[in-house]
């Protein structure tokens, strides 16, 4: 009855529309005044909380992917894809794709991948007679692609709150990261060439594709700057980030597209969102220190080893609940939230955390397509100046392919398992 109570007093909260982070952050506070516990744990938990290296990434990270934005680097990396590959049937949205996946690959950020490929490829597809829903859809999806390709800022605050290795996650996500990117891909360009309506490109000369790709270069150096010092094991998360934020800089600057009116625009946005991402970890840390000592976590779990004695019964009643309360949470809520009640059960059902992280990490980039708070889809909204309707429609196939590659991660574990156990 106590968890039922604690659980309600939550979504009351939520539905009254408290900001996530004020809603739990204030209700593990209420919580821990009635177990009589001193209130000068709060604060020294929360500054605990702050006080983490891995999470140093976060900022670093966002403020590099938001450099890289208004450096206009979307560009130049869309024009290099789209040199190659888009004379083929549905080419562009190929391009798109192949675009927002490379992007992933720098600034693990969903909102920023979509607004910056968003930017370019919405008005190139719009102008060749692409259907536009369609276009919006591919988009919001796309972006989707930068909470699972590495590095993702998710996965970092996965690794944290969970204290698995966030290397290991990274390694993780490439597969069904590359896996959803391709079926994407596939559904572009059957969609565009049984569909038709749109101006195909003529196939772009050698030294076109040379001239583009010379002007790429320096953002997929980046990438593989990024990546590559994690997984050899020169740099720690937060040391990569904090490596390819200098590089972003060098490399806008160079290209003389950063001005320090820009700087400070990336600066501010990226130092907002942080501020946001802190709040709702500050909260949630409150909150799941408070339950813990209700026994909520252990409650639960009880209830569901019990009542699902099959790993497969439980994993589907947890996507239920995932996709349920994602209409009305978005994805970094989500996280921050149920994880630390689901996670005491995975021990006891045989679940490996890394691949359960790679799993919930999935269903919340659904949620991030999904109305009425897919926060990618009021993204695209604005870039493309839409109706959310128009986002809506093209969005809902992508979301099934995401849910498919949920269930097919159930059956066959090692899309995510294979790269951690072969490394």
């Amino acid at each position: 009855m106590e968890a039922f109570l604690i659980l309600l007093a939550l979504v009351v909260l939520l539905v009254l529309r408290v900001p996530v982070a004020f809603a739990v952050g204030s209700l593990g506070i209420v919580l821990l005044y009635l177990k009589g516990l001193p209130m000068i744990g709060v604060p020294q938990r929360l500054y605990g909380t702050m006080d983490s290296f891995e999470l140093l990434a976060v900022p670093l990270f966002l403020l590099m992917s938001n450099v890289l934005l208004r450096g206009g680097v979307g560009k130049d990396l869309f024009a290099a894809v789209q040199s190659w590959v888009g004379h083929w049937p549905g080419g562009l949205g190929a391009a798109t794709v192949i675009s927002c996946a490379l992007f992933s690959a720098i600034s693990g950020s969903s909102v920023a991948t979509a607004a910056t490929i968003g930017t370019v490829a919405i008005p190139e597809m719009t102008k060749r007679g692409y259907d536009r829903p369609f276009v919006l859809g591919m988009l919001a999806a796309g972006g989707t692609l930068g909470i699972l390709i590495p590095p993702s800022i998710p996965l970092i605050i996965y690794g944290v709150i969970t204290e698995q290795s966030i290397p290991t996650l990274f390694l993780a996500g490439v597969g069904p990261g590359l896996f959803l990117a391709g079926i994407f891909l596939v559904y572009g360009v059957l969609y565009a060439k049984l569909g038709g309506g749109y101006t195909p490109l003529a196939k772009a000369g050698w030294a076109e594709r040379r001239a583009a790709s010379l002007l790429a270069l320096p953002t997929v150096l980046l990438a593989v700057v990024i990546i590559g010092s994690i997984y050899a094991g020169i740099a720690t998360p937060s040391e990569s980030a904090g490596v390819g934020f200098v590089l972003a800089l060098l490399i806008t600057f160079a290209m003389r597209r950063m001005t320090w009116e820009k700087l400070r625009e990336a600066t501010y946005s990226a130092m907002r969102t942080t501020v946001m991402i802190f709040l709702i970890i500050a909260g949630a840390k409150v909150f799941s220190y408070a339950i813990t000592l209700y026994l909520i976590p252990q409650t639960i779990s009880q209830v569901l080893t019990s009542t699902f004695a099959d790993a497969g019964f439980f994993m589907l009643a947890v996507g239920g609940v995932l996709l349920l309360i994602g209409f009305f949470l978005e994805a970094l809520s989500m996280l921050l939230i149920m994880v630390p009640v689901l996670f005491p059960s995975l021990e006891a059902m045989g679940i490996s955390p890394i691949w359960f992280g790679i799993f919930f990490v999935v269903l919340i980039e659904t949620a991030l397509i999904t109305p009425p708070v897919g926060l990618n889809l009021f993204v695209i909204q604005a870039v493309g100046r839409a109706r959310i309707e128009e986002v809506v429609k093209g969005a809902w196939p992508f979301a099934v392919m995401m849910l498919c590659t949920a269930v097919l991660l159930w059956f066959w574990q090692d899309l995510a398992l294979f790269l951690p156990f072969w490394f």
